[in-house]
């Protein structure tokens, strides 16, 4: 029989264990929703299904290079009036999310 004291222990990181995978997902579940809503911004120029003649898709890209885009609008270093008044409306986090977004969204299109 195991002692009292490393079954508390065992209990106890089960139970942290399961707070951290419920906190997890509703964390996934808001930056789904956030990212979501930020993106139908997005969606007045780009088409979010991934099938763009003219304006650059936005679906589908690394998260990494999404951001580092956004990055290079918002400082001006990539040159684009609009996208350079975007991308100052969005905080880094918000960037973060909505590249996350993206790229998750991307999985599915059919370019």
């Amino acid at each position: 029989m195991m002692p009292v004291r490393k079954r508390v222990g065992l209990v106890a990181a089960s139970t942290i264990t399961v707070l951290i995978a419920l906190f997890a997902s509703q964390t996934a579940m808001a930056d789904d929703e956030q990212g979501a809503r930020l993106a139908a911004s997005c969606a007045s120029c780009h088409r979010l299904d991934g099938r763009d003649d003219g304006i650059p898709s936005v679906v589908g890209q690394a998260a990494e290079d999404f951001t580092r885009k956004m990055q290079a609008f918002k400082s001006g270093e990539r040159p684009s009036m609009i996208m350079h008044a975007v991308a100052l409306t969005l905080s880094d986090e918000e960037v973060a999310v909505l590249a996350r977004y993206l790229a998750e969204q991307g999985k599915g299109a059919t370019p």
